[in-house]
């Protein structure tokens, strides 16, 4: 595995050579012992309460560590308010969550997954001693230059790991933009204003915006979801949680009420296999993102000031949609790995197909 790291990272250098408009998002620095370590850790199962979730649940390497759910999976007996975002060059961003609760520390971010009740509902005491009872871990970790498996060493192992999630082999990198695409990009930084937001390497500025985005009723009309949500409204201080039918995004860090239904701009990078899209899965396909940003976005008096109608002809909807689709790149499946649970370890996902035929 330490070797396909060095591979990867090697892969994406060469990419920056033949780059054209936007700078290929580069590799990071890691430790390879300690993500190969974070790898391990971010299959284990073990690393939730019950045993029945990993961060891989959530995250799938084949949807670009995403879930393919509108709302996504939560702890036994919950369930989830909000859509999984990419993992994708999260080594990179401002602020996590969609609500950018938590800041640029991948530590903070893996310990608030683990712990937070509806999410893995995991007591970092119990996990330290699983980790500490598994001779793999206490090789791993040794290996790694920790002295014994522990919470943080784990954490800081799992952010290794997330950071070499980087994107690799999108068209808007390797300068081969499709005639329909070129056309698109005109129009995303033109006529449809898309770059004042979604701007850089990874198309977004890493703030929060009021866009209109309905909601999603499923989060009350599942009592899980609905659990859940109450239980992070509460914890947030915000007044009126039990009667609330809205996510309040940004508010809860503000408390201002023009903060309020703001979402951190998402990242446009690798949207061919994030879909459903928006911070509650609201528009199945692009074409549908696409239709509610040419409408002027939602209806919300909150709602941001630049947002206008566009009237975009289909050929231009079409267009942009094929430079949306230009900004993903190779999927991230190749990296995808099963927990076996008969001896706590994790294969290749062919290895195991193999093994099962």
């Amino acid at each position: 595995m330490l070797k396909k790291l060095t591979l990867i990272c090697s892969l994406l250098a060469g990419t920056a050579a033949i780059a054209q408009d936007v700078v290929p998002i580069p590799p990071m620095d890691v430790n390879a012992a300690r993500a190969e370590l974070g790898k391990r850790l971010f299959y284990d199962t073990r690393l939730s309460g019950d045993t029945t979730l990993s961060c891989s649940s959530c995250h799938q390497p084949d949807k670009a560590f995403t879930d393919g759910e509108a709302l996504s999976q939560a702890y036994t007996g919950a369930g989830h308010f909000r859509n999984a975002p990419t993992l994708a060059n999260v080594g990179y961003r401002d602020a996590w969550l969609h609500d950018g609760r938590l800041g640029t520390n991948l530590n903070d971010v893996a310990r608030e997954m683990i712990t937070e009740t509806y999410l893995m509902n995991m007591d970092m005491r119990i996990m330290q001693e699983r980790l500490k009872q598994d001779p793999i871990y206490v090789e791993m970790f040794a290996a790694a230059g920790m002295s014994e498996p522990g919470n943080g060493g784990a954490r800081n192992a799992l952010m290794d790991f997330m950071k070499t999630i980087v994107s690799r082999g999108a068209a808007v990198d390797t300068g081969t933009l499709s005639s329909a695409a070129e056309r698109g990009k005109g129009i995303f930084e033109g006529k449809g204003s898309c770059s004042s937001c979604h701007a850089g390497a990874r198309y977004t500025d890493d703030k929060p915006h009021n866009t209109g985005v309905p909601d999603n009723p499923d989060i009350w009309a599942s009592p899980e979801r609905h659990s859940a949500f109450v239980t992070y409204a509460k914890f947030m201080g915000v007044e009126n949680y039990m009667n609330l039918r809205e996510d309040l995004g940004a508010y809860i860090r503000t408390h201002k009420d023009d903060t309020k239904r703001s979402f951190l701009t998402p990242t446009l990078r690798e949207l061919v296999w994030t879909a459903p899209y928006m911070h509650n899965g609201a528009f199945e396909t692009l074409e549908e993102v696409v239709d509610f940003y040419d409408a002027g976005g939602g209806n919300d008096p909150l709602k941001d000031a630049r947002l206008k109608p566009l009237g975009l002809v289909p050929s231009e909807k079409a267009d942009l949609v094929a430079y949306l689709e230009a900004m993903s790149g190779e999927s991230f499946d190749t990296d995808e790995y099963v927990w076996r649970e008969d001896d706590y370890d994790y294969v290749p996902i062919e290895d195991w197909n193999n093994a099962k035929n």
